[in-house]
């Protein structure tokens, strides 16, 4: 009998196959930031956007470390039903954040 993944696990591989496709180019870059994944972000009442996907920084055994933090479930509402589309989605935010972090264009971080 096939093990079927759930919508989170399924989403889970997604946000780490593009982790892994970028990190691959960027490796000692990249080396020491955390990437995760979190349902849905801390908002403060009265905001009217919610952010898809986040760069933070965490204190580890007493060092800064950043983390770059996907949210899931806004992320599914904007990505719709279509596994590709949400695939894209996912790889453009990840993209992004890691641009922010590098302090360069997303282009720079993935030409495609």
């Amino acid at each position: 009998m096939p093990i079927s993944l759930t919508r989170s696990e399924k989403f889970d591989d997604v946000v780490r196959e593009e982790v892994q496709r970028i990190a691959a180019q960027w490796q000692s870059e990249l080396e020491g930031v955390e990437f995760a994944v979190e349902d849905v972000p801390d908002v403060e009442p009265g905001v009217t956007t919610v952010p898809l996907s986040a760069l933070r920084r965490i204190t580890v055994n007493g060092a800064e470390t950043p983390r770059i933090v996907v949210f899931r479930r806004p992320v599914e509402a904007r990505g719709g039903d279509d596994d590709r589309d949400l695939g894209r989605l996912i790889r453009e935010l990840v993209v992004e954040e890691v641009a922010g972090l590098l302090g360069i264009s997303p282009d720079q971080v993935d030409p495609d």
